[in-house]
């Protein structure tokens, strides 16, 4: 099985520390290819950044299809994801759903904990799209960049850890999943400060989608995601 994890962002840091998380979360079977697009933005914070990423992240798709089996984009907005299951049969997952499955089996109602304040809004639309959001206790921000979790890992587990007791304790959460995938690597830290189960998004992604893939389920090609219609672009 061949798995082609995508950072929607062109940040080289925080795609190794993907490919690392991801690898360390597959079977031995299991070969992983980690990659970012070429072109985009540095990070993905804004609605804005998420459009201009998304071109890029179906262009790496296409790169690869002929040598993969499945595909997991490591954004906690799942940026592109319903526009790359129009364009593969192959299985595609979002760590953003990945994580709210995972947490939904393990706790009746959890927090996301994401980066800047202004995300809120992006990490709300993207619950409710999922289906879950009666779930969602609640949404708290460390409301520092994403590459800070590059730049000072230190800083952000310590706003994670002031978060997620806050989540737990006021907001009646049960469980925490880490709104972001340069968060990736903190959760067992996370959970022993907390004594409570913390969700990796890109370790539940690539858990997802191997499951898919052995499973043999592949992307529906029935009615919604069914291949773009051919027209002229200009």
């Amino acid at each position: 099985m061949r798995l082609h994890v995508i950072n929607p962002n062109t940040s080289d840091d925080m795609t190794a520390s993907i490919g690392q998380i991801a690898i360390a979360h597959v079977s031995g079977e299991t070969e992983v290819l980690t990659t970012c697009p070429a072109h985009g933005p540095a990070s993905i914070e804004s609605y804005y950044d998420e459009y201009l990423a998304i071109p890029h992240v179906l262009a790496e798709v296409q790169r690869t299809e002929a040598t993969t089996d499945g595909y997991v984009l490591a954004c906690w907005g799942d940026p592109g994801l319903d526009a790359v299951r129009e364009i593969t049969a192959k299985p595609v997952v979002g760590i953003a759903e990945a994580s709210m499955f995972a947490a939904s089996a393990i706790a009746p109602r959890w927090s996301v904990i994401t980066t800047l304040r202004r995300s809120h809004h992006m990490v709300e639309a993207i619950v409710k799209k999922t289906g879950l959001i009666e779930r969602c206790a609640s949404i708290r921000c460390v409301d520092l960049p994403v590459l800070a979790c590059e730049a000072d890992p230190d800083a952000v587990l310590s706003e994670l850890a002031h978060m997620g007791k806050l989540a737990l304790t006021e907001d009646g959460a049960e469980a925490i999943i880490l709104g972001c995938a340069g968060m990736g690597g903190m959760a067992d830290s996370l959970s022993a400060q907390l004594s409570a189960p913390c969700v990796d998004p890109v370790a539940a992604g690539v858990r997802f989608a191997e499951m898919l893939v052995n499973l043999n389920l592949q992307t529906s090609k029935w009615l919604t995601y069914r291949s773009p219609e051919h027209k002229t672009f200009r």
